[in-house]
């Protein structure tokens, strides 16, 4: 099994931005010795999530496949085609839901009619939380104990120069979204980007899944969006609550 721990930390080296590594450079941003990431490196091309080019190494389609498992286990073609294809009609603009996965928010679903400018996401995209309005809707639905590993351990990064950086505002914002049960962001993540989101729950109440609308500063304010979509939101929301029940995939996630 520690094999298999050190081949995921391979394959999660690459990403968008580094979508084409040396053996020294998956060594170093796995933090293993060089030898390691190369026999990692050797049975991931031998089974095809690998390939070469000169010297440096690339993903293979096949890894799509890992995250498909977890995709088809939640029937997340079944919530994208009803609740957030219904979404993006009514506004004209994108529907998503997302998970926490670590300190991160991970979208599992997403659809459009309206493609942004600035910043596009599609399922696997990842964002940290706390510049996010999914990310603090689910970080509000934490346990206190795991809300404060989160402050513990997230390094709070700027992306635009009104993105919340300040610790004590971040704790401030997530607590506003868990007293009246929204976020909402402008500008945070990306220039132009205003999103508005609301929790799902499981059957317990927990909170598993965060669903937003977002669009772009230009169509539409802040205040306009929450004022317009919040209640279509929130009934989508609990549309897809009570389809929980066949879902474990969003209630594990919760624990995560």
């Amino acid at each position: 099994m520690g094999g298999l721990a050190k081949g995921l930390l391979v394959i999660r080296a690459f990403t968008r931005d580094h979508s084409a590594l040396t053996l020294s450079e998956v060594a170093a941003i796995a933090g293993m010795p060089a030898a390691t990431a190369r026999r990692c490196l050797l049975t991931l091309e031998e089974l095809g999530y690998v390939t070469r080019r000169g010297r440096a190494f690339l993903l293979r389609p096949k890894v799509l496949e890992l995250g498909a498992a977890y995709l088809e286990s939640m029937d997340i073609e079944h919530l994208t085609q009803t609740h957030l294809e219904e979404l993006a009609r009514l506004t004209g603009d994108s529907a998503a839901l997302s998970v926490l996965d670590g300190n991160d928010i991970v979208y599992v679903a997403r659809t459009s009619v309206r493609t942004l400018v600035r910043l596009e996401a599609h399922v696997g995209s990842r964002f940290p939380a706390h510049v996010t309005s999914m990310g603090r809707v689910l970080l509000a639905g934490l346990a206190p104990e795991r809300l404060e590993h989160y402050f513990r351990t997230q390094k709070f990064e700027a992306f635009t120069d009104h993105t919340v950086t300040d610790p004590k505002k971040v704790r401030q914002l997530i607590e506003e979204c868990r007293r009246s049960g929204y976020s909402a962001v402008e500008d945070e993540l990306a220039y132009g980007v205003v999103a508005v989101a609301v929790p799902v729950h499981d059957q317990s109440g927990r909170v598993v899944a965060a669903l937003n609308s977002s669009s772009h500063s230009r169509r539409i304010s802040k205040a306009r969006l929450v004022r317009d979509r919040l209640a279509m939101l929130k009934q989508a929301s609990r549309a897809i609550s009570a389809e929980l029940a066949r879902v474990p995939g969003l209630a594990l996630s919760a624990q995560a």
